[in-house]
């Protein structure tokens, strides 16, 4: 899969997590354990959907897949929260915890493709500029 089709399934998928996490909070800070972090699931449903509208806006920008691994830091970090020895639902933060890595892996795998492209981009550019102030 190239980088610009793999930027796009991300914005899409930010998208639909987002939507899930905005609409379905509650349940979803339940099925984890962690109630108490209901408003901070449905926050972090709000900036997967920015996120994922602003990826599908510029799908050739690599801040903005920068800008999920930022985001996934967090979504790990509050996880981290849900592995207190006083939570029957650990092993289900581990599970919630391993899918939000693997996202995290083609986020930077991603970031790192299309800042490969822009930085080849930008070189044939200045190659190209200085062909043509070298004929003039």
């Amino acid at each position: 899969m190239n980088a610009l089709t793999l930027s796009r399934a991300l914005g899409w998928f930010s998208i639909g997590l987002g939507a899930a996490e905005l609409l379905a909070g509650r349940r979803l800070a339940a099925s984890l354990g962690m109630e108490h972090r209901t408003p901070l699931f449905r926050l972090f449903g709000l900036r997967e959907i920015l996120v994922g509208f602003g990826i599908l806006s510029r799908p050739t920008s690599p801040a903005l897949l920068w800008a999920r691994v930022g985001g996934d830091a967090l979504d790990l970090a509050a996880l981290a929260s849900g592995l207190r020895a006083d939570n029957p639902r650990r092993t289900e933060v581990d599970i919630a915890m391993g899918a939000v890595a693997a996202v995290t892996a083609l986020d930077i795998l991603c970031g790192y493709r299309l800042q490969e492209r822009e930085a080849r981009r930008h070189r044939i550019s200045m190659e190209a500029r200085s062909r043509i102030a070298g004929a003039a």
